[in-house]
């Protein structure tokens, strides 16, 4: 009999790793929802032997994976462009590093920090480590492809287009997900987990924990053309007024700018007032270096903003449901630490259900789904 898991993750990252390394014991299957747009993904999987394997056992015994995204079009975001050296790490353990080569990826060594005319070089600490491992800066969307084209390559693996509207609850246990597919039906599916990971914005987290969100900031995204960064192959952090600037490579040729808006005095794109923000009170505070080019690129006009969000994690333990990622807690993003924490819950999960023969026997999977919160 096949059974089937279901969850969703910190946009399509999550549920890629979780669907790429859930591959395991023969006659099983995984099902995968994502929504790039609402950084959702839903993951299905599951039975005689959940033991996510490892890269080298995923075509030999892997589980058929069904893949449901929201949209199937490369993202185009201003988040999730920065992986730290500890997740590249991550990436190498799982045996996914090929997914930041021919993305035109840069490699990142550490920090730049400016405030007040002076400023100070920051290298991570990576001496007893392999020459390749550094961070890496990309476009999101070129990550994001790349994943999908990871788990397309796997014979096991079927992407359909859809939308994940709800969880299955029965007797108190979640059974499945509700999705509408390509063509407008609402379909049900089954599985002994759920795992939801529908990102920050997530709709299904409410009947799983004390969700207490609150919007510090918003990130205001430009990208830079024609430039050079004072330290190549770091990103910068202006220490500035009213709150930090961040710039980072993500291209050979292009730079990302984050700008750190207080929620509260958010100026309107619309009306020009944001232009007119960036260049009367954030521009003087911009490197010379980048100061032509930050111009040039307010005056194109491609302003993205994204709320910055906090959220502490206070699940409520679901008998047959998990929340990872954005969906299970959230920090600032100025840290740069949201896909090294993705990475790093992947083989949490991972070793944890290893020894789990059948996700069918609910008292067990309630135990092993508890210690996931405490050893993530």
């Amino acid at each position: 009999m096949i059974e089937y898991i279901f969850g969703g993750t910190l946009a399509s990252l999550l549920g890629f790793l979780f669907l790429y390394f859930s591959s395991g014991k023969k006659k099983e299957k995984i099902t995968v929802s994502l929504d790039t747009k609402d950084e959702c993904v839903r993951t299905t999987s599951s039975t005689n032997g959940i033991g996510l394997q490892d890269q080298d056992n995923t075509t030999e015994d892997g589980r058929r994976v069904h893949v449901i995204e929201r949209d199937l079009t490369e993202p185009d975001r201003i988040v999730g462009e920065l992986l730290q050296p500890g997740g590249y790490l991550k990436l190498l353990e799982l045996g996914l590093e090929d997914c930041v080569e021919e993305i035109d990826a840069q490699r990142v060594l550490g920090y730049a920090l400016f405030k007040d005319g002076q400023h100070a070089k920051l290298a991570y600490p990576l001496d007893k480590f392999h020459s390749d491992v550094a961070g890496r800066s990309f476009h999101n969307g070129r990550f994001i492809h790349r994943m999908r084209e990871k788990a397309a390559t796997l014979s096991n693996v079927l992407l359909e287009q859809g939308n994940v509207i709800s969880l299955l609850e029965e007797n108190g246990t979640i059974k499945g997900v509700l999705y509408k597919n390509k063509t407008g039906e609402n379909v049900k599916a089954y599985a002994p987990l759920t795992v939801v990971c529908d990102g920050c914005f997530s709709n299904l987290r409410r009947s799983l924990c004390s969700s207490k969100v609150e919007e510090i900031s918003r990130f205001v995204g430009l990208i830079l053309e024609n430039c050079c960064l004072p330290f190549p192959n770091h990103g910068h952090v202006i220490l500035g007024y009213p709150s930090p600037i961040l710039f980072y490579p993500i291209s050979s040729t292009e730079i990302r700018c984050l700008v750190d808006v207080p929620a509260t005095k958010v100026p309107s794109i619309h009306s020009g007032e944001m232009a007119n923000y960036l260049k009367t009170v954030v521009a003087p505070q911009v490197p010379p270096e980048l100061y032509d080019s930050f111009i040039s690129a307010i005056d194109k006009g491609h302003i993205k903003t994204m709320p910055n969000r906090s959220m502490p994690a206070a699940p409520h333990p679901t008998p047959g449901a998990l929340l990872m990622g954005d969906a299970f807690n959230m920090r600032h993003p100025l840290t740069g630490g949201g896909m090294t924490v993705a990475l790093s819950d992947i083989v949490v999960l991972q070793n944890l259900l290893k020894p789990l023969r059948n996700l069918n026997d609910a008292p067990s999977l309630c135990r092993y789904l508890d210690s996931f919160y405490t050893l993530k």
